[in-house]
């Protein structure tokens, strides 16, 4: 008997709830979107890590008899069937880390999976005896393989669904202090909804990235060429007003010079890291804030430090480019070493720790970016609200 879930879990049916699953056929939603490269013989995945953290779930199901199918989306390729998002490459790593699964080709080769189509829905179940969600990275999404099948056939979360729900809702609602979170990423109307939840529950909140130099904007700070969003500077301001919580924003950026080679270009031998300057908060016209500077990584640093719960989601400079990957590199390396509950919220944050290799040392990895903003914000998810209306949903 499964015990009594709470929070955005509650009434929500787990694996166990699916009873006997003996020669049962199970559909099972799967975030296999992951990164491709090019191999010898063709496209390869680069990266596994989505398909490892949905072995656990396809193995139990397994292990009880029953025939596993995924299915995922990969790519955009918005409605048409492209080669090169098919899921042939997806499909060659999870025979080799979980043989007898099956694999669906891509969800999105179908218009009908993003219009949430009921006739897509019914295909899509159709010859399955149940269902399982184990794709937290699109449990935000409204799509008609998140919330379509929990309404036709009974239906659980997956382990690492669960999981997921378990430890991001206990941000919300339990946890140890000091909590402290890192926001960084370049769109600040992406992530105002989640700092205004999160500004309201954590000690301490570091705001980092683009983002950053709206929140320096609303407090009267030049930023030279910097990215602003000025349709949000004044929810910006509101926020900084809000007195039950720190929050810290840089102090100095390296920024680059105005003229300097942009990112993504390749060192030309003439120019390189010469075209990037330490500046304080007041940056002066054409320059442009690309990466917290030293200071504010030693600031950012003693706050993870001192944590007992931290949450961590987007880097805090463009540190695909190495002039500007130092303040990022601080943070994950800070994250990696504080004592306290660590918990990295999908996205580019996990590129950061997994190319450092620190993703051992993070107490718990998301596989969702925008999904764990989402539930951290709302408390609930579309995926979660759809189980919860499943034939054998227990009462919550």
């Amino acid at each position: 008997m499964r015990s009594k879930a709470r929070g955005a879990l509650s009434g929500v049916p787990v694996l166990a709830d699916l009873g006997d699953l003996s020669a049962k056929r199970v559909l099972v939603r799967t975030d296999f979107n992951v990164p491709l490269a090019s191999g010898p013989g063709g496209p390869v995945v680069a990266d596994d890590f989505r398909i490892r953290a949905a072995l656990a779930t396809l193995r139990w199901l397994q292990d009880r008899g029953a025939a596993v199918t995924a299915c995922s989306h990969l790519g955009r390729p918005d409605g048409n069937v492209e080669d090169r998002w098919s899921m042939a490459p997806v499909a060659e790593r999870l025979e080799a880390l979980c043989p007898g699964v099956e694999l669906m080709d891509n969800l999105r080769f179908d218009p009908g999976e993003k219009a949430n189509s009921p006739a897509f829905v019914e295909r899509l179940i159709s010859g399955f005896d149940a269902y399982v969600n184990e794709a937290f990275g699109v449990a935000h999404r409204a799509h008609a393989s998140v919330v379509g099948p929990p309404g036709h056939l009974p239906s659980a979360a997956g382990l690492r669904l669960a999981k997921e729900v378990e430890v991001l809702g206990g941000l919300l609602h339990s946890p140890a202090r000091p909590f402290v979170v890192v926001l960084g990423g370049s769109k600040v109307s992406d992530k105002l909804g989640v700092l205004r939840a999160l500004a309201a529950k954590a000690d301490v909140v570091a705001v980092g990235g683009a983002m950053a130099f709206t929140f320096l904007t609303a407090l009267g700070y030049d930023v030279g060429a910097s990215i602003v969003d000025f349709d949000h500077v004044e929810e910006c301001r509101k926020l900084l007003a809000m007195k039950a919580t720190k929050l810290l924003l840089p102090v100095d950026v390296v920024a680059l010079e105005p003229g300097g080679r942009g990112l993504g270009v390749p060192p030309s031998g003439v120019r390189g890291i010469e075209d990037t300057k330490v500046l304080g908060a007041h940056i002066p016209d054409g320059w442009q804030g690309l990466d917290i500077g030293p200071e504010t990584a030693a600031a950012f640093a003693a706050a993870i430090a001192g944590a007992k719960t931290l949450f961590w989601n987007g880097p805090v400079g463009a540190f695909e480019d190495q002039r500007f990957a130092a303040g990022t590199e601080a943070v994950a390396q800070a994250v990696a070493a504080c004592d306290g509950c660590t918990v990295v919220g999908g996205g580019d944050s996990v590129r950061a720790v997994d190319h450092l290799g620190l993703a051992e040392r993070i107490d718990f990895v998301s596989t969702g970016g925008g999904a764990s903003l989402s539930l951290l914000e709302h408390g609930d998810l579309p995926a979660l609200a759809a189980l919860r209306s499943a034939p054998n949903a227990p009462a919550a």
